[in-house]
């Protein structure tokens, strides 16, 4: 018997000991594929993709150097300007730049602090940089054999997003499996127009042989004509002129 109720407190200890760990893990699990995703990307990276760079700066606006081209990356708290940057000098900061009226940043500067892989980069002024954020792009240029997975924007062969924010997006779980969802959907479609085509060939053929088959019977014979003998008129006997009427003379 004591070795009985040894066993029960065994069992009830080793279930105690379970729980704890099964309301980890749903714990864990309920953030879902949104959670996850942010906590892939740092946490200053989505809030400086929503600002609005190269503004004037409202504490320092009588001063010349007033445009706000900074970020500083352990505050987060928007866009800076360069005398704005003294109270952050112990803290990571980064200088965004401009190209075409779009926001860019030094590949030298962000690499430090980000994986840019499958991102392209474009030379500008001598320098290396990355866009922060798509650029719309109407059409494709001619002969475009590789585009970006998010925008379409015509890429280079080794690359697969044309910015940060594309990256952001391509990568997400939720944009994977919509993806994946819209291929199938495309096979299906593609399936079903490849029936619709074999079968519409298949009634087309038949209705050919069926016009085959109908040309070699004898045609209907147009209607006829009323039943009159209709009078010709007949060939006279030719005549000819006397030989008499003509004079030789020798």
């Amino acid at each position: 018997m004591q070795h009985f109720k040894l066993a029960i407190e065994n069992q009830d200890s080793a279930v105690w000991e379970i729980k704890p760990k099964n309301r980890r893990i749903m714990v864990r699990g309920g953030g879902g594929p949104e959670e996850e995703d942010n906590n892939r990307w740092p946490p200053w990276l989505k809030p400086l993709l929503k600002e609005r760079f190269f503004v004037q700066c409202k504490t320092h606006a009588d001063s010349h150097k007033s445009e706000c081209n900074m970020y500083c990356l352990d505050c987060t708290n928007g866009p800076l300007c360069s005398l704005c940057l003294a109270s952050h000098k112990d803290h990571n900061s980064i200088q965004i730049r401009r190209s075409s009226y779009h926001d860019v940043i030094r590949v030298s500067e962000i690499q430090k602090v980000l994986d840019i892989t499958g991102v392209q980069t474009y030379i500008i002024n001598s320098a290396r940089v990355v866009f922060l954020n798509e650029r719309i792009q109407p059409r494709p240029g001619k002969g475009v054999t590789n585009t970006c997975e998010v925008c379409e924007r015509s890429l280079l062969d080794s690359f697969r997003f044309c910015s940060l924010g594309c990256k952001i997006v391509g990568t997400s779980k939720n944009f994977v499996k919509e993806k994946k969802k819209l291929k199938m959907a495309s096979m299906v479609s593609d399936d079903s127009e490849d029936s619709y085509s074999s079968s519409s060939r298949a009634v087309h053929g038949r209705r050919k042989v069926s016009k085959k088959v109908q040309s070699f019977s004898p045609s209907t014979p147009p209607p006829t004509a009323p039943n009159h003998r209709i009078a010709k008129r007949r060939k006279g006997i030719p005549h000819r002129a006397p030989m008499g009427g003509f004079i030789i003379e020798y």
